[in-house]
């Protein structure tokens, strides 16, 4: 059985949010036009389906890492802060922005809360594990020489 850890991670993510796309419940806020990703960001996403790609990388990180919650999303969603002259140091991303990706899946069923965080639901555990196996079908269709493993 194919499972997220076995296919590339953006190859995974681009094809789950393409199928978020078509979910009712996975729809950009009206501000996520305007609004940066982080502190260290200094502009916008330029890519108009930035929030798509953005909620389809978290669930797969829920997978990863869950149980987790808004804080750690923070975390890892951070980077560095460019501070000038000085040195630069590490800036947590947007809690808003991790907030309402995880309160959307959770309203679609892809996730679930539990007391110590969010983990993935099995409905979005079958969305993962298919979308995976799709991706290692187009993968084997390009190289051939996948299929040996």
């Amino acid at each position: 059985m194919t499972t997220a850890y076995d296919v590339p991670a953006a190859d995974l993510i681009s094809k789950i949010a393409g199928k978020l796309k078509e979910n009712d419940n996975v729809n950009p806020p009206e501000w996520a036009a305007f609004v940066k990703t982080g502190v260290h960001k200094e502009m916008p996403p330029i890519d108009n389906e930035w929030w798509y790609t953005r909620c389809a990388a978290v669930l797969r990180t829920v997978n990863k890492e869950g149980p987790i919650g808004v804080e750690r999303l923070r975390s890892v969603y951070g980077g560095k802060k460019d501070e000038g002259s000085s040195p630069s140091h590490k800036a947590k991303g947007s809690g808003s922005v991790a907030r309402v990706v995880l309160q959307q899946l959770e309203t679609a069923g892809l996730v679930r809360t539990l007391k110590s965080g969010r983990v993935v639901s099995p409905q979005g555990q079958s969305l993962l594990d298919n979308s995976a196996y799709e991706v290692k079908q187009e993968l084997m269709e390009k190289i051939p020489g996948l299929a040996k493993y």
